[in-house]
């Protein structure tokens, strides 16, 4: 299941700046130097007022960005805010929403990759239950990952327990991004659906998103560059 794609060892790592302030995240990505070059910009710092200016700083450090707004309304609302990211020089964003709502990003995407979140890694077959879906999680990943390909997707959010089968129907026509990441076994956070560095490469996922095991670290660099370690070996150049 292993990725083909033309992917730098270096990029298929993104950090997730999920910190309370754009000076948190500007340290934050300071401290980590060149032991990533990719990060996840989402909910928790728009609402500082200050995304977009982060954004601009991120870009001007060469870095990629990766826009996660779950972007969530009806669909003029939503391709109006894709066109309001196009040309800033994000990479992803995420929709989060039914055919109508994928579509119109799509439909204005430009130089960004639109990327379907399939099921929160916060989420198990419980809460799936909870939220009205009879199926269990990996069909219902499944069935929306084969729903944002034909929509025009260029990827989507998975977890590593549901990239396997993403692979195994669809090949490489999807990007896999996989969050939920944890280097030993999770017993402490809300990430429920998680698995480890290896295992969700081995599984199909080009990028992986990797938070707190960074950022809580005591050495997030040495972390970072731990995990960059990791991938080098499954993907040696």
């Amino acid at each position: 299941m292993l990725s083909h794609k033309a992917i730098p060892p270096r990029e298929r790592l993104i950090l997730a700046l999920d910190v309370p302030t754009a000076r948190d995240a500007k340290k934050l990505v300071e401290t980590l130097g060149d032991a990533c070059c990719f990060y996840k910009v989402g909910l928790e710092l728009l609402m500082t007022g200050e995304y977009f200016e982060l954004v601009r700083w991120l870009v001007a450090r060469d870095v990629r960005v990766f826009a996660d707004l779950k972007l969530f309304d009806v669909p003029n609302t939503v391709a109006s805010a894709v066109r309001q990211l196009v040309g800033r020089g994000i990479t992803f964003v995420t929709v989060h929403g039914n055919d109508g709502m994928i579509e119109a990003a799509c439909a204005e995407k430009g130089d960004v990759k639109i990327l379907a979140v399939t099921a929160l890694t916060s989420l198990d077959k419980g809460d799936i239950e909870d939220l009205g879906f009879q199926a269990d999680v990996s069909a219902l990943v499944l069935s929306r990952a084969r729903r944002a390909l034909e929509l025009g997707c260029d990827g989507v959010i998975s977890s590593g327990l549901e990239a396997s089968a993403i692979r195994s129907e669809l090949g490489d026509r999807l990007l896999v991004v996989t969050p939920g990441i944890r280097p030993v076994a999770n017993v402490i956070d809300d990430q429920k659906r998680t698995v480890s560095v290896e295992e969700a490469f081995r599984l199909g996922a080009d990028h992986i998103v990797v938070g707190r095991p960074i950022r809580g670290a005591p050495d997030p660099r040495q972390a970072a560059e731990e995990i960059q370690a990791t991938i080098r070996s499954v993907f040696p150049d």
